[in-house]
């Protein structure tokens, strides 16, 4: 099988539609630490750095809505999202995001780009699903919670 004339580095951006845009700005910025890099209000985007990633947000009221109907509870625009965060510690990360309102799923270890290690699934504001992954090297604690 011939190889492409290219190599695969990293996610560069994913790109979620939403309802609520500042909303979803707000949680990504205030509660998981995003920055606004850039703002493209003519076509309702707005592109959020999420280390070396982007993480971009358009409102199904402009660019979002050439993709079909909103996200809804038996509809979203994708499965997951998966960050990976340094300075994991499940139980600081859970009390932090409850404090916040914010829906906490399953904790649990899991396979990642690096290999095996904790995870913990979380919701934002649309109900887009999000998995915060650790280091693989915290796989066994993962494992025993």
């Amino acid at each position: 099988m011939e190889r492409p004339p290219f190599r695969l580095l990293q996610i560069d951006h994913v790109v979620l539609r939403a309802r609520d845009v500042d909303a979803l700005q707000a949680f990504y910025c205030d509660v998981l630490g995003c920055k606004v890099e850039r703002r493209e209000d003519r076509i309702g985007l707005v592109q959020l750095r999420a280390g070396r990633s982007l993480i971009d947000l358009v409102g199904i009221d402009g660019l979002g809505r050439m993709r079909g109907a909103a996200p809804a509870a038996q509809g979203h625009n994708m499965d997951h999202l998966c960050l990976r965060v340094d300075g994991f510690e499940v139980d600081a990360t859970r009390a932090y995001l409850v404090a916040r309102d914010v829906r906490v799923g399953d904790y649990g270890s899991r396979y990642g780009a690096e290999g095996e290690g904790p995870s913990l699934y979380l919701h934002d504001p649309e109900g887009n699903m999000l998995e915060l992954k650790g280091p693989p090297g915290a796989a066994k604690a993962a494992a025993s919670r």
